[in-house]
C-alpha cells in the first residue's frame, strides 16, 4: 500500500483569518466548513485543517512546491500586502529569497505565527 499523507491540523488563534491568509497567498480555492474546521485543500489532494484554539500554539512549518509561475504570484502577492518575508527558515535573512538547489524559495509567518515556504524545486533539487 502506498503511503500519501492525506491531511493535517493547523491549530490557529482565528481559523478564518489564518486559512483565509493561507488560501490567498498560495492562490488556493477559499477554505471550506468541515464540522469545526476551516479546510485549504492543496492541489495534489493534501488538506490543511485549520482548528481554533486559545491553548498554546506549537509554531509549525509547512513547505509549498510550486512552479516558478506560481512563485512569481505568491511573491508579488507579499510584496503588495507587505507581508515580511525571508530566505530562511529562521526568518533571519529579511527581504531575500533563496536559490537553494537551483531553485527560489521564500518563507513568511501566517497570523498564527507558522512558518510558510514555497520553493520551486525540492530538497536536493529533484523534481
Amino acid at each position: 500500500m502506498a503511503v500519501e499523507l492525506n491531511h493535517t491540523i493547523v491549530h490557529a488563534r482565528n481559523k478564518l483569518v489564518s486559512a483565509t491568509f493561507m488560501s490567498e497567498m498560495l492562490g488556493l480555492p477559499p477554505p471550506e466548513a468541515f464540522y469545526h474546521f476551516l479546510v485549504v485543500r492543496t492541489a495534489n489532494g493534501v488538506s490543511l485543517d485549520f482548528l481554533e484554539t486559545d491553548q498554546d500554539i506549537e509554531i509549525a512549518h509547512y513547505a509549498f512546491l510550486v512552479s516558478e509561475d506560481d512563485f512569481d504570484r505568491i511573491f508579488a502577492r507579499l510584496q503588495e500586502r507587505g507581508v515580511p518575508y525571508y530566505a530562511d527558515p529562521s526568518l533571519s535573512r529579511a527581504n531575500q529569497i533563496n536559490r537553494n538547489d537551483g531553485g527560489r524559495g521564500v518563507y513568511f509567518a501566517d497570523p498564527a505565527g507558522h512558518v510558510l515556504e514555497a520553493i520551486t524545486v525540492p530538497y536536493g533539487g529533484k523534481r
